[in-house]
Formats: structure tokens, sequence, C-alpha cells
């Protein structure tokens, strides 16, 4: 009897140590964790969204959302991105993502209106000087959203409010030269 709670108890003691390192994570071929955002992702290059991809998503995942936004923007956080009801088989965001109201190859996901006042991805565009910090959040959400594509990040936060399961962040820098 000993013996079979003895194992138990460490079955369930690296059972929890296992899922604690699997939490849901975000990653992105194009920049690592606080490294510089290529320039290609950026308004001084193509203005394309970078690739991104995840793992460890809770099994409950019904849908995914996306907001990529600048805390450091002169006149408060600026919204470069807002992407919701992204399908949950999904693992990864492809780069290029273009700017349209629905998106057929990420299970009817939604873009919303960015504070550029436009539909998808507007990548950094921070006033020369300081490098400004670009974070890209996921959410795994355990409904879909069902919001009418140009919602805000404030809608979709709202919209958001205890259906989290799950979240994962990255964060890359970009910064322009003064002339």
């Amino acid at each position: 009897m000993k013996t079979a709670i003895g194992i138990a108890a460490a079955t369930l003691s690296l059972t929890a140590a296992w899922e604690g390192r699997m939490g849901l994570s975000l990653t992105s071929t194009a920049f690592t964790e606080g490294a510089a955002i290529p320039v290609k992702h950026t308004c001084d290059g193509a203005d394309v969204s970078p690739p991104l991809a995840w793992s460890g998503a809770p099994p409950a995942t019904a849908a995914f959302a996306l907001i990529a936004d600048d805390p450091d923007a002169p006149a408060g956080t600026w919204v470069h991105w807002v992407l919701y009801d992204v399908a949950p088989t999904l693992s990864a965001i492809p780069e290029n993502v273009v700017k349209v109201e629905t998106l057929k190859e990420l299970g009817g996901a939604a873009q919303g209106k960015n504070d550029f006042r436009r539909l998808g991805y507007g990548g950094p565009c921070p006033p020369p000087g300081n490098p400004h910090r670009y974070f890209f959040k996921l959410y795994a959400l355990n409904a879909r959203l069902g919001l009418a594509p140009a919602a805000t990040k404030t809608d979709v936060e709202r919209a958001m409010d205890g259906r989290v399961l799950a979240t994962a962040q990255l964060m890359g820098t970009f910064g322009r030269q003064r002339r």
C-alpha cells in the first residue's frame, strides 16, 4: 500500500513539473526575445508581419487571439495588430499576413483595426531616438470571440474576459536613427 501511494505521489509530482514546463510559448524565426525586429517588418521596410509560431496550448483551446502593441509610444500604448478567432488547430501564423478582414488560411480568423486606422498588421514605426519595445501577445481562449472584423484591441480584450486559458508573449525592439 505504501509503495502504491509513493508511486502515485511521485507520478503526480513529475506530472506537475512537466506541465509547468509545457506552458504556452510564442516564437518567431524573424527575431528572438528582446532582439531587434528586422527592418523588413517595419515601416522602414516592406512592413510585413513577422512569422510567429507557438506550442503548449491547453487541450481545451477553442481559438487564439493575438495583439501586438508598443507601450513606449509617446501618446501611450500604440496598437500594431489585432487578430482573433484563429483556429485552435493552428500553431503558426505565416509571414506577411494580408491586410483583409477575414483570413481563410487561419481558420476564418478576423483582423481588427490597429492604431494606424487600418486592418491588419502595421509594423514598428517609432519616432527617431531610443528603440521601442513591441509585445506580441498570444491568448489561448476557451471559445471563439465571434466579433465582426475591424474590432479594436479594447473590443477584443472585453470579449476575452473570462475566456483566457493561457497567454504567451514575444518582445522585440526597433529604433530609428535621428537624421
